[in-house]
């Protein structure tokens, strides 16, 4: 009941965080977008004008307030929000919604390698009004190589300055936009959706302009991502401010262009409604905001791998945890993905008009996966089928437009953003089918049935003590399930006698920030199953967690975990603990379909880069014993060797 009112309650706080953290992308797309429309060079026509706002105005009106903020914001997993957390509600319902899941995760991972260099260029770009020399591949470059350095000490410093620095941002674009409207008013006319109908059926070529016109609802799937740091309340109100300064900055660049009618479209029109007084102190708040832009969506790209990890759609990689701020999550291999992408991004393009034409193809998609998971969560929820079928049915026909009119990029840039999709997708499908695999054919056995024999191991005094206390990580789900590899390192690999043996289990949970644990105590002060229940959202620290589980243990009288030799026993000195974590690798002895052998294959090739298990489950490496063990999927049979005498 308190998380349900924390994410509906309003204060002014929760309103300036939202401005800062939500709305960078969208916010900053009056940059780009009316330039994009007429298109640099091109000539100004009312039609395309009129049109192009009327078109923009409900984008914003269906796609982002009715869809996003009215609908999609109502399905949240324990008040968290983005393409995961709706997955992590409704996969339990069918499996091959794990497609749509994968391919929007992936889109909007590609599309946010688009958006830090469209929106930093786009802002800097406008110092050529004042000084038409310069070179901004530099700049762009700098801002960016440095904004991904910072990343790794958090954003809790500089995230105080996004909500009022976004404020400036918003009042701004609201305040040029009025100044503008004053001069020309009719162009208020454009609210009409008739504008929109015959700029897209009656004028030449205008349905291919949804391409350019969608650039203005980028950031409606980040909108839902950030759900869990500002709450459902703050951001439907915050909207309201934030979709009013957009639309009246679009209104004014309007009312500009249409009093250039027939020109030449020469310059960015969101600079052209600056005074030229205010031009530099305009192109300085606009940077900044770009900057935020890029900030939010790194950050929410961290977030979105970290999900992914846990749901096991993505390798084991480092995860770092630079601040205390819920939920904040840095992926070192991440950040250096993203801002070498970002870096080729600007030497391939130089240009952001030539940036345009790849962003946006990747962002429809997602929109598209986002719309058939919420309405397979609105399914299950019993909502009117008729209901759920119309929205369906809209949403279907709006993005399917966009999509079909953003494909035209394809040649043009378009490809790019969708190449590196379907690499991300790759790698996915990769990670989930390989764990699968594993999964399926692991073999387990009854812990039970082998309970005489570890007792006896651990009173054998002619095999050398390997550690008093003995922690095997396992996989197995149910409490009396062991891996056959974990009793084969203990009793055979090399005999390892403990006083005590431990076996911890993880598992992941649906919810986003769940910390449990159970402890079943299988034969006392001998064998004991620790199972830790985590939220996909919280972070692995498995040795401060075990720690903190056997000093709740020994408080109790459950355990005792002195040192069980004689010499340190009469001390009091706590013994030993030693982690036994095993690391498989693909045996030579497999016999498997082609398919599934070259996905294991790629499995372990990308394996080699990621994060060592002792290290992905946070444990000291002082007390962490690493044992390669093969993994055997389906044994070579009829092995065709004949004896000779």
């Amino acid at each position: 009941m308190e998380n349900k009112h924390a994410l509906t309650q309003v204060t002014p706080a929760g309103l300036l965080v939202a401005l800062g953290i939500i709305y960078g992308d969208i916010g900053t797309s009056p940059l780009y977008v009316m330039k994009a429309i007429i298109g640099e060079g091109g000539t100004i026509q009312p039609d395309v004008v009129y049109g192009g706002i009327s078109c923009i105005v409900w984008t914003l009106t269906l796609q982002t307030t009715l869809k996003y903020v009215v609908l999609t914001l109502r399905a949240d997993n324990n008040g968290e929000g983005g393409i995961f957390s709706l997955y992590a509600l409704v996969r339990r319902h069918a499996r091959w919604l794990t497609i749509p899941a994968i391919i929007g995760g992936s889109a909007l991972l590609a599309d946010g390698i688009i958006t830090p260099p469209i929106s930093v260029a786009s802002a800097v770009e406008g110092l050529r009004i004042l000084y038409p020399q310069i070179q901004t591949i530099p700049i762009i470059i700098g801002i960016l190589t440095l904004l991904f350095l910072l990343q790794g000490f958090g954003t809790r410093i500089v995230g105080k300055a996004f909500g009022p620095m976004m404020l400036v941002w918003f009042l701004m674009l609201g305040t040029l936009g009025v100044i503008s409207i004053l001069e020309h008013p009719q162009v208020l006319k454009a609210f009409n959706p008739y504008y929109a109908y015959e700029l897209l059926v009656i004028y030449p070529g205008g349905f291919w302009l949804l391409g350019a016109v969608f650039l203005c609802t980028t950031g409606a799937e980040a909108l839902y991502s950030d759900l869990g740091h500002c709450g459902r309340g703050n951001i439907r109100i915050s909207w309201i401010f934030v979709k009013s300064c957009l639309l009246l900055n679009y209104f004014g660049q309007g009312a500009w262009l249409i009093t250039q009618s027939g020109k030449t479209l020469a310059q960015n029109p969101f600079y052209s409604i600056m005074p030229e007084w205010f031009l530099i102190f305009g192109i300085a708040i606009a940077t900044v905001a770009a900057i935020i832009a890029s900030q939010a969506l790194i950050t929410g790209s961290f977030t979105l791998i970290g999900e992914a990890i846990r749901l096991n759609l993505w390798p084991k990689v480092r995860l770092r945890y630079p601040t205390l701020s819920k939920g904040q999550v840095y992926v070192p291999s991440v950040n250096k993905l993203l801002w070498g992408g970002c870096v080729a991004i600007v030497m391939y393009f130089e240009e952001s008009e030539n940036m345009e034409a790849a962003y946006g193809l990747a962002i429809t998609v997602t929109m598209l996966m986002t719309t058939i998971l919420f309405c397979y969560y609105l399914y299950t929820r019993r909502y009117a089928t008729t209901g759920v079928f119309l929205f369906l049915l809209t949403y279907l026909t709006i993005e399917l437009s966009f999509l079909v009119a953003n494909l035209i990029k394809f040649p043009h840039g378009g490809w790019v953003s969708l190449a590196i999709g379907i690499v991300l997708i790759g790698v996915m499908y990769i990670w989930l089918r390989a764990y699968r695999i594993k999964l399926r054919l692991t073999e387990y056995v009854h812990l039970h049935d082998y309970i005489p024999a570890l007792k006896a191991l651990s009173e054998d005094r002619t095999v050398p003590k390997y550690s008093t206390h003995l922690v095997f990580m396992t996989n197995a789900n149910r409490t009396n399930d062991i891996e056959s590899k974990v009793i084969y390192s203990i009793l055979q690999k090399r005999p390892k006698r403990a006083d005590i043996y431990w076996f911890v289990h993880v598992e992941t949970l649906d919810e986003p920030y769940t910390m449990e644990y159970e402890v079943h105590t299988i034969v006392p002060d001998d064998i004991i199953r620790v199972t830790f229940r985590l939220g996909f959202r919280v972070a692995l620290r498995i040795n401060l967690f075990f720690k903190k589980v056997v000093e709740d243990l020994v408080k109790n009288g459950e355990v005792d975990i002195t040192s069980r030799y004689e010499s340190l026993n009469k001390q009091n000195v706590t013994g030993d603990f030693r982690f036994v974590v095993l690391e498989k690798f693909l045996s030579f002895e497999n016999d498997l379909p082609f398919w599934e052998r070259m996905t294991m294959d790629a499995y372990f090739f990308i394996k080699n880069f990621t994060t060592p298990e002792d290290r992905w489950f946070g444990l000291d490496t002082s007390s962490v014993k690493i044992e390669k063990v093969p993994l055997v999927i389906r044994p070579v049979e009829n092995v065709p060797l004949i004896r000779i005498k």
